[in-house]
């Protein structure tokens, strides 16, 4: 452990990801959804792209038939902002969001079938934000309201990453209902978990959109957005700062966050190092040659008429004719041979550029026009 330890923290820091997870369906549980949207939202603007966010939706409560307003999700009474706009790209959703599937993403254990776009192609460079939310309860996570991803499955598969390099940090946050439990059997190091309640402690929603009929966020996730609205990918404010957030009243529930196994202090670490986006410059010391030099012009088209000068001796010397082989002899060749003449003064003559080559084609064009408008006449 110490080795990886020391390997993670002299790798560079390179880029982030995010792996946002919505383990509900059913229309009750539309504030699930809301919530997972609403961190999507949020690190696509404060500048993780898309091909750097798996997107796992259970259910598609935007086009729900109780939806008053089809192919729109809220997470506020007001419907200012629709979380379901354009721009969402969902990864997997329906009955493709299984706990077998989350491992498989973690630990790139994917089928040969499986896209480049369903799969986290991180490195030992990157920071990954993985977001959770739904049902959960002492060490487990709901999933569709069928099966379960325990604490130990969580901690197996966090192991498997680190062993295989795909991450140099990871933030595992979620919002469910017992949710510190769910990190008890971490040990991999450059690992920071955040969860929205201690055990014995529910998580609870928000408010409830009379419109909509349900609840339309969780608390934990509310407050979370309310901190990053008054972020840009600029700030510096740090994850002490967010964590610090977070006050039982507000929340009615006690956030916990686990550091044990996180080497840096937090009010040293930007959000953005997981929420937001890294830009890599790479410096040079001198500008770079957009176009070659007339040389290397001049000595492309040499090369071809030294080979053709070449191929012309092998064909002569192949039937039968003898070429000379000093240039006092070279007049004697062009005399006797019209072809030799021409492809001599050719193969001798010094092109300079590709003016030259439009001249010959243009010496050639006329007889062949003018013979050929004789035979038409």
């Amino acid at each position: 452990m110490c080795n990886g330890i020391a390997s993670s923290s002299s790798t560079m820091h390179t880029n982030n990801w995010a792996v946002l997870v919505c383990t509900s369906r059913f229309w009750f549980n539309y504030r699930h959804m809301a919530n997972t949207l609403s961190l999507y939202r949020t690190v696509k603007r404060l500048g993780i792209p898309d091909e750097r966010i798996i997107l796992m939706l259970a259910d598609d409560m935007a086009c729900n038939a109780r939806n008053k307003y089809p192919a729109q999700v809220f997470n506020n009474e007001n419907h200012r902002l629709n979380l379901y706009g354009d721009n969402v790209e969902v990864d997997y959703r329906g009955y493709e969001v299984t706990v077998e599937n989350v491992l498989r993403v973690l630990t790139g254990r994917h089928e040969t079938a499986v896209p480049r776009s369903k799969r986290l192609l991180s490195d030992e460079g990157s920071h990954i934000l993985l977001y959770m939310t739904g049902h959960g309860g002492d060490e487990f996570l709901k999933f569709q309201d069928s099966e379960e991803l325990q604490s130990r499955d969580l901690a197996d598969a966090v192991k498997q990453m680190k062993e295989k390099r795909r991450f140099k940090e990871l933030l595992i946050m979620v919002d469910t209902c017992q949710a510190a439990t769910l990190f008890s059997q971490l040990q991999s190091p450059g690992v920071l978990a955040i969860g929205s309640s201690m055990k014995g402690e529910n998580s609870y929603s928000h408010h409830l959109d009379a419109d909509v009929g349900v609840s339309v966020i969780d608390r934990f996730t509310f407050y979370t957005l309310a901190f990053f609205e008054r972020v840009n990918m600029y700030d510096n404010a740090s994850l002490g700062s967010l964590f610090s957030s977070y006050h039982p009243n507000t929340l009615m529930s006690t956030a916990y966050y686990r550091t044990d196994l996180y080497s840096r202090r937090l009010e040293e670490v930007p959000v953005t190092n997981f929420f937001g986006s890294v830009m890599e410059t790479i410096h040079t010391d001198s500008a770079y040659k957009a176009f070659a030099g007339k040389d290397s012009k001049k000595s492309t088209l040499e090369m071809p008429l030294r080979q053709s000068s070449q191929d012309l001796r092998r064909t002569l010397a192949s039937s039968g004719v003898q070429y000379p082989a000093s240039d006092s002899n070279v007049e004697d060749l062009q005399d006797s041979c019209p072809f030799t003449h021409f492809w001599t003064s050719m193969s001798m003559t010094k092109v300079e550029g590709l003016d030259s080559w439009v001249n010959y084609g243009l010496y050639l064009m006329f007889p062949l026009v003018a013979f050929s408008s004789w035979l038409s006449s």
